[in-house]
């Protein structure tokens, strides 16, 4: 499965169902950059357990501000349309998978 770039009007849609990991980002961000290539392998590794969701902040600020992101990158965990986690900043790819694991 392909990565999803999600925006403000199919946000809410994208990530109604199953364990959804949903990237708030932006082009200007550096940690934001660093965290892509991460997400693809998650993406490659587990892409039948979970849907990675990408949202530009830039271009889509309602969700973001919806959501209490402040900084980025900010991930949040949706299982089944609600928020079950939020990680704030670059994390490695084994802890991101674990935060993915207890979910799946």
């Amino acid at each position: 499965m392909a990565i999803v770039h999600v925006t403000d009007s199919n946000f809410h849609q994208e990530t109604s169902e199953g364990v959804v990991l949903t990237d708030f980002w932006a082009p200007w961000c550096g940690p934001c950059k660093m965290i892509a290539p991460v997400l693809e392998e998650i993406n490659e590794e587990m892409g039948e357990q979970v849907t990675i969701a990408k949202l530009n902040v830039d271009e889509n600020q309602a969700t973001a501000a919806e959501y209490g992101v402040m900084s980025i990158p900010t991930m949040l965990l949706f299982k089944n349309g609600e928020v079950v986690e939020q990680i704030v900043g670059f994390q490695p790819k084994e802890q991101l998978m674990n935060h993915i694991q207890k979910y799946t």
